[in-house]
């Protein structure tokens, strides 16, 4: 039995049973079978499928949202924000399941041409942090495909994908073709990577726990998607509009409580504008509202967790020039206010490690080649931004950062129509857009004589 906790109150919300092993190979035959009626049916049957899950998520927005602040402890606004993607997710997919080809190919002696089949089943082990919006986009992405999916979501905060399941029940698809699996991931997690009914894992969280799911999958050779941490840079220069660029700031690292692997948890300014950007962007924190998540002032929330609390402020080593422009309530709650480390030592961890909180360290640079050089400082490679008012220059630098996605002049990261995954050890394939349906099926090439 695993308890559900709120954050903001420490209040019990949810009891929850997890899933006997004994009954992982139950619903894995289940989604079997569902996945092979799922695959015949026509085209149209399933693009209405997805639009029926894209009807009931907005009809039953609000409550998703509310169970996803409760559990999580982001602001309602974000929550809002992020239900209203996953109906988008479903609606974009439902669209793309007859806009998704293969190719004919000029050979000899024949026709040869591709077409893409599905996986099979697919296992989604979705994150803590955002935990409908990220199953989501790999759960649409997925069934457009052909395939069935089978959810584990954090043992933490599981109550929205659980939501989600119960409303996907309503909506006409095969018996078996989405199912949710309640359990640690040591236990569950790996029953799933090591299933040999499962042909594919896709994966939202921690580099080590990614490593740990390769080396599972490998016995069977299992696709795996990974999507892992990072310790994104904002690389400022002289020339940009350096007030809109802190008030953006604030949201590009301590939105979701800076429990976001896009977080702009680097700061790196050219020297010049320092001093000014600093003052500027610690007056912007200060103006930030950490409180009640479900009060609409309100733009960050607690951690998660005292064990994930307990670790975030273990960065604020002593020695550090920290500054902490506003402050965080004291009752109840895994609180802590925004956090501003100036100019570290390059080396120092709380540059080089991720945290996955509320602390953002600031540190000047010289010129182009010294920013590039200090962003790509790092083992990770997830997100980024670049600002500047200089085109070439903007061009320049995104080209030499070693990451999977840069924003010009803008803190976001992510658009449902474009790709998104990581370089390095920030993890492997992509999620979103049209790229994303590459990886969740086989493809397959067809050569057919024309001789005799």
């Amino acid at each position: 039995m695993s308890l559900i906790v709120n954050p903001s109150t420490l209040a019990v919300i949810a009891e929850l049973r997890d899933t006997p092993l004994a009954l992982v190979d139950d619903v894995v035959e289940r989604a079997q079978r569902a996945q092979r009626t799922w695959a015949r049916l026509p085209q149209r049957s399933r693009i209405d499928g997805l639009r029926r899950i894209a009807e009931l998520v907005r009809a039953n927005s609000e409550e998703l949202a509310r169970i996803e602040t409760s559990n999580v402890g982001k602001p309602i606004g974000a929550s809002r924000a992020e239900v209203s993607m996953v109906a988008d997710t479903f609606d974009y997919y439902a669209g793309a399941i007859d806009k998704f080809f293969g190719q004919t190919i000029p050979v000899d002696g024949g026709m040869d041409f591709t077409v893409h089949e599905p996986i099979g089943v697919v296992a989604v082990i979705a994150p803590w942090n955002f935990p409908l919006a990220i199953a989501a986009w790999n759960v649409a992405a997925a069934i457009a495909c052909g395939n069935s999916v089978i959810v584990k979501p954090a043992e933490i905060t599981p109550l929205s994908i659980c939501k989600f399941g119960e409303l996907i029940s309503n909506a006409d698809l095969p018996d078996g073709l989405f199912q949710v699996v309640l359990g640690k991931g040591p236990i569950v997690g790996t029953a799933l990577t090591e299933h040999p009914g499962i042909g594919k894992i896709s994966f939202t969280g921690s580099t080590e726990t990614g490593q740990t799911i390769m080396r599972s999958a490998a016995g069977t050779m299992k696709r795996v998607t990974l999507e892992l941490g990072g310790k994104s840079a904002a690389v400022i220069f002289e020339d940009a509009d350096l007030e809109r660029v802190a008030v953006e700031s604030t949201g590009a690292v301590f939105g979701n409580s800076g429990q976001d692997c896009c977080a702009r948890s680097r700061i790196l300014v050219e020297r010049g504008a320092y001093d000014e950007f600093v003052k500027l962007f610690t007056s912007a924190t200060g103006s930030m509202v950490v409180g009640d998540p479900l009060d609409a002032a309100t733009t960050m929330g607690p951690l998660v967790s005292g064990n994930h609390l307990d670790k975030v402020e273990s960065f604020l080593d002593i020695e550090l020039d920290v500054v902490a422009p506003t402050e965080a309530p004291t009752g109840p709650g895994h609180w802590m206010s925004p956090h501003i480390v100036l100019n570290p030592p390059r080396d120092h961890r709380v540059v080089r490690e991720e945290i996955f909180g509320p602390i953002v360290t600031i540190i000047p640079f010289d010129d182009e080649a010294d920013a590039i050089t200090l962003a790509n400082d790092t083992i990770f490679g997830l997100s980024g931004s670049v600002w500047t008012r200089d085109v070439g220059r903007a061009i320049r630098v995104s080209r030499g950062l070693e990451t999977g996605s840069i924003s010009v002049n803008s803190s976001t990261s992510v658009r449902l129509q474009a790709p998104f995954g990581g370089f390095k050890q920030s993890g492997m394939g992509r999620e979103l857009g049209m790229t994303a349906l590459d990886g969740y099926t086989e493809l397959k090439n067809i050569f057919i004589s024309t001789d005799g």
